[in-house]
């Protein structure tokens, strides 16, 4: 493991706000979002982790100074019940411990890089190996293992840390900073980093996502559509093969919205855990689309990344005890994240990945919670 991060004490943290007795999210002014924060408990060494409560008109977001974690997002349904939508612990220990990266910020880089090995400008680097042959998620402790520093901020919170040059086998100092703010209906996450040499980077937020409720056991009946006309094949260890393959006659067009159950049972059994390719144009675009018919939730993404790596929670087995006793099986969440495409940096022809000194990373997605009333 590369040398630890730096874990100053959160600061800039206001003291708790009493609880209120309105119903969350409702307010008398629609554009407003309350912040508030508490303890949420200790890490071993004994430094303590903060949790902000954000509440906006529609939308009441639970995030940790530790991984810049989202713990619940909860949200009404078309008969005004709410329900929290994410996967996730009561309890920090469930987040110190392993885990699929519950809701965490995710870096250095996300998602997989062959055999951890990668070149710049002649000269090689090993990273740790923590998925079967590869590096994923940034190594053995990634930024959802680290304590980050909040600053509230008006309409939300950002998140600050640096991670030192070698930092998990990765060249650079980097400088990261993610924001999370609520405008009625919308999250926007955004993320910034700079660096000291250049480095690969892709951060993105790893969110399970069930728009029934966390603990509904399938997302069967959650109709999903993607806005892309590419993706990216994957050899057996999920590694892109290189090809930039249509979705065209393949069970990967989701350009138009399939019904997941019917989809996964009769064409891709496993489930998805693939990156779409979307515009490399870095200006807000539209990229995915889920529809919870029987509760009328609506999530809908926008991004400035080129993909999106769609997952159906192939891997959870209902092992995990999560938020109110509640059992995670297979396939009883999604993930929408948003980032580069994976291996990137070791492939020439995909977006360019690397962030080189004087230049800043700055990326955000939009995630909109809506309700269709029918």
């Amino acid at each position: 493991m590369g040398p630890s991060r730096q874990t100053a004490p959160p600061r800039s943290v206001r003291q708790p706000v009493p609880p209120t007795t309105r119903a969350p999210g409702r307010q008398s002014d629609p554009a407003m979002t309350r912040v508030c924060n508490e303890t949420f408990g200790s890490l071993p060494d004994g430094s303590p982790v903060v949790r902000f409560t954000l509440r906006s008109s529609s939308i009441t977001l639970r995030v940790l100074s530790f991984g810049a974690i989202v713990t619940s997002l909860e949200t009404e349904d078309r008969d005004g019940r709410a329900a929290d939508l994410v996967l996730g612990f009561d309890t920090l220990e469930g987040y110190i411990n392993k885990h699929p990266y519950f809701g965490a910020a995710i870096g250095r880089v996300a998602n997989r890089i062959a055999q951890g090995k990668f070149s710049i400008d002649g000269k090689d680097y090993q990273l740790a190996i923590n998925d079967g042959p590869n590096s994923l998620h940034g190594g053995l402790k990634g930024f959802d293992k680290v304590l980050w520093t909040p600053e509230i901020l008006p309409n939300g919170v950002k998140f600050s840390m640096t991670s030192v040059d070698g930092d998990e086998g990765y060249p650079g100092e980097l400088r990261v900073w993610v924001t999370y703010e609520l405008n009625g209906e919308e999250l926007s996450i955004n993320y910034r980093a700079t660096t000291s040499k250049t480095t690969p980077v892709n951060l993105t937020n790893h969110s399970y996502f069930n728009l029934a409720g966390h603990g509904i056991p399938t997302i069967y009946d959650h109709e999903v559509s993607i806005e892309a006309e590419n993706y990216l094949p994957v050899d057996k260890t999920s590694i892109p093969t290189g090809e930039i393959a249509s979705v065209v006659n393949t069970y990967f067009d989701l350009r138009n919205p399939v019904v997941l159950g019917n989809h996964i049972k009769n064409k891709l059994t496993e489930g998805f855990d693939h990156n779409f390719c979307l515009s490399l144009s870095k200006q807000r675009s539209p990229c995915a689309r889920v529809y919870h018919r029987p509760s009328g939730r609506l999530l809908e993404v926008e991004t400035t990344q080129p993909g999106i790596q769609f997952y159906t929670a192939n891997f959870l087995d209902g092992s995990l005890k999560g938020k109110g006793g509640a059992i995670y099986p297979k396939h009883s969440a999604f993930c929408l994240e948003t980032q580069n495409w994976p291996d990137a940096v070791n492939k020439m022809e995909f977006p360019d990945v690397l962030l080189r000194p004087n230049e800043e990373y700055n990326h955000t997605t939009w995630f909109k919670f809506s309700v269709v009333k029918q």
